[in-house]
C-alpha cells in the first residue's frame, strides 16, 4: 500500500509540474495576491481626513488646530463654519472625524480650568474610528504638554455616530452579506459554461437556435436569482437572529444588489469562458474573490492604501456595494445616495458582461 501511495504521489506531483496551466495556477495567483495584500491588509490607520469646527476666538484653539494640520497621520483638515455641516461630512465619509473646539476653550486654559473638546467619529468603521480617536487624543496630549505646561487639563469627549457603542457586529455582518453574495454570484456563474464543456453538453448549446447573447443571458439570470435569494436569507438572519438594526429601504437594497450581482456575474462568466474545466474556473474564483474583498475596504479602509492602489479600487464592484449595504443598514441611506453608488456598478456591469460576451463568442469560433 505504501509503495502504491508513493507512486501515486509522485505521479500527481509530476502531472502538476508538467502541466503549464497548473504551474501558472500554482504560481500566478499567490504572487498577485501576496503583492496586493501586502499593501492592503494592515491594522494601521493612515491618511486620516479630519474636520475642525472651531468656535474659540482665542489663540489656543488655533494652536491646537495647527497641531492636527502638522500631524503625519492626518491627510487633510476640512474647516467647518457651521455645525450643520458636520453630519454630511461624516455621512459621506469625507472625514473620519470632526474636532469640535468650544467657545470657552482658550478662556478655560488661561484660567487654569479643565477645558473640553469633542471628537465626533464615524462609528460605521469600528476599528478605524477607535484608532483615529487614539491619534486625536495623542495630538491633544502633546499640545497640552508643550503649550499649556502645568496650567490645566483638557477633557476629550468622544462620540461615535451611526454606531454609538462601536459594536463590530453591526458593521461586520452587513459587510459579510456583500462578500458572501460576491462569492455565490462569481462561483455559480463561473462554473456554468465550464460545466457544459466538462460534461460534453456545450456542443448541444452550439447547435441549438440560441445565440451567444441568449446563452449568456440564460446563464447570468439564474446566477443572479440564486445569489439574491441567498442574500435575502442572510439579510433575514442579520436582522432577526443577530439583531442588526435595519434603518433603510429593503427595496433599494435588493435593487442595488441585483445590479451589483450582474457586475460580478459578468466576471464569473468571463472566467467560465476562459476555462475548459470546473477546476480552472474555481482557480479563477480563488484569484478574484480574495483580491476584490481586500480592495473593497472590508478589512482595511481604502484611504490607507497607496494612492495608485486607491485608483485600482474604482473598478472593483465590491467596493461600491459595500458602501450601499452598510449605509442602508446603519443609517438609512437615501435613494439619491444609493443611486450615486449604483452608477459605477451599472458601468461595471456593462463592461464585465460585454467582456464575457466577446470572450464567449471568440471561444465559440
Amino acid at each position: 500500500m505504501l509503495i502504491r501511495l508513493y507512486h501515486l504521489i509522485i505521479k500527481e506531483l509530476l502531472a502538476a509540474i508538467r502541466d503549464p496551466k497548473a504551474r501558472l495556477a500554482l504560481i500566478g495567483p499567490p504572487l498577485i495576491q501576496i503583492f496586493i495584500l501586502s499593501f492592503t491588509v494592515t491594522q494601521e490607520v493612515k491618511n486620516v481626513p479630519f474636520g475642525v469646527y472651531n468656535q474659540d476666538i482665542g489663540t489656543e484653539g488655533y494652536s491646537l488646530i495647527r497641531r492636527f494640520e502638522h500631524s503625519p497621520l492626518v491627510s487633510k483638515i476640512v474647516t467647518i463654519s457651521n455645525r450643520n455641516e458636520i453630519e454630511p461630512l461624516i455621512d459621506q465619509q469625507t472625514v473620519m472625524g470632526v474636532l469640535v473646539i468650544p467657545q470657552d476653550f482658550s478662556k478655560k486654559i488661561y484660567s487654569r480650568q479643565t477645558a473640553q473638546v469633542q471628537i465626533l467619529l464615524d462609528g460605521r468603521r469600528t476599528n478605524a474610528s477607535q484608532i483615529a480617536a487614539g491619534y486625536a487624543s495623542k495630538i491633544i496630549n502633546t499640545f497640552l504638554a508643550e503649550f499649556t505646561p502645568q496650567r490645566t487639563d483638557i477633557e476629550v469627549v468622544t462620540r461615535n455616530w451611526f454606531n454609538v457603542n462601536l459594536d463590530p457586529r453591526k458593521t461586520t455582518v452587513p459587510s459579510l452579506i456583500c462578500v458572501l453574495a460576491t462569492i455565490l454570484g462569481v462561483l455559480i456563474s463561473s462554473l456554468s459554461i465550464a460545466r457544459e464543456r466538462e460534461t460534453g453538453t456545450f456542443e448541444q448549446l452550439l447547435v441549438s437556435p440560441l445565440t451567444p447573447f441568449e446563452i449568456l443571458v440564460g446563464k447570468a439570470i439564474p446566477a443572479v436569482f440564486l445569489a439574491t435569494c441567498s442574500a435575502v436569507m442572510m439579510i433575514g438572519i442579520a436582522i432577526f437572529i443577530f439583531d442588526i438594526p435595519f434603518r433603510g429601504s429593503f427595496l433599494l437594497l435588493i435593487l442595488s444588489m441585483d445590479l451589483f450581482l450582474f457586475s460580478v456575474v459578468g466576471v464569473g462568466l468571463f472566467i467560465s469562458s476562459l476555462s475548459r474545466t470546473q477546476q480552472q474556473a474555481v482557480l479563477g474564483v480563488i484569484l478574484f474573490v480574495p483580491t476584490s474583498t481586500m480592495l473593497s475596504g472590508f478589512t482595511t479602509p481604502v484611504e490607507n492604501m497607496p494612492q495608485w492602489m486607491q485608483q485600482i479600487t474604482i473598478i472593483n464592484p465590491v467596493r461600491w456595494y459595500l458602501v450601499i449595504v452598510k449605509g442602508v443598514f446603519m443609517k438609512g441611506m437615501e435613494c439619491y445616495e444609493v443611486a450615486l453608488n449604483c452608477i459605477p456598478l451599472a458601468v461595471l456591469a456593462i463592461v464585465t458582461l460585454s467582456a464575457a460576451a466577446i470572450m464567449f463568442k471568440r471561444r465559440m469560433e
